[in-house]
């Protein structure tokens, strides 16, 4: 299942983000995959605030993972893997923990831990247009030929 989606500006993320809700039905991975500035932070506080998310979302650059909640407890894990310089870094986190809650694991920079990430996971491609507000959202269930 492949879904693009364009949006103008920034201030359409939300739909973006509901967009993804229904894939965390399939997996609760999701991996966004851009360029530096391309807004995949923006998007996932996008997507925090459609879960209900009650914390405050910022980027975990220096922490490599955040954690979030809702009022209920629902937990979201947010990671940043950029800094990350060689795979011992995210087991010494125990990766393995968040990846297999079962909460959603939201990953900017996947590319860092590509052979860690689950066969099944959603990937999110942000592309940046000639215009710094427009974006392009290619949503992909991975395997491709998972339904």
């Amino acid at each position: 299942m492949t879904q693009q989606l364009e949006i103008n500006n920034l201030s359409e993320l939300g739909i973006v983000a509901k967009a993804l809700i229904p894939y965390l039905d399939e997996s609760n991975i999701i991996a966004f995959y851009g360029a530096m500035g391309a807004g995949k932070t923006t998007l996932i506080k996008a997507l925090c605030e459609q879960l209900k998310v009650i914390d405050e979302v910022s980027s975990p650059t220096f922490s490599i993972v955040n954690e979030y909640a809702d009022q209920s407890g629902f937990v979201v894990y947010h990671f940043d893997f950029y800094r990350i310089n060689h795979l011992e870094e995210v087991y010494d986190i125990g990766y393995e923990n968040y990846f297999f809650s079962g909460y959603p694991c939201l990953i900017e920079w996947p590319e860092k831990i590509g052979q860690l990430l689950p066969e099944k996971h959603v990937k999110v491609t942000v592309e940046v247009s000639d215009s710094s507000e427009k974006r392009t959202f290619t949503i992909e269930m991975m395997p491709t030929n998972v339904i």
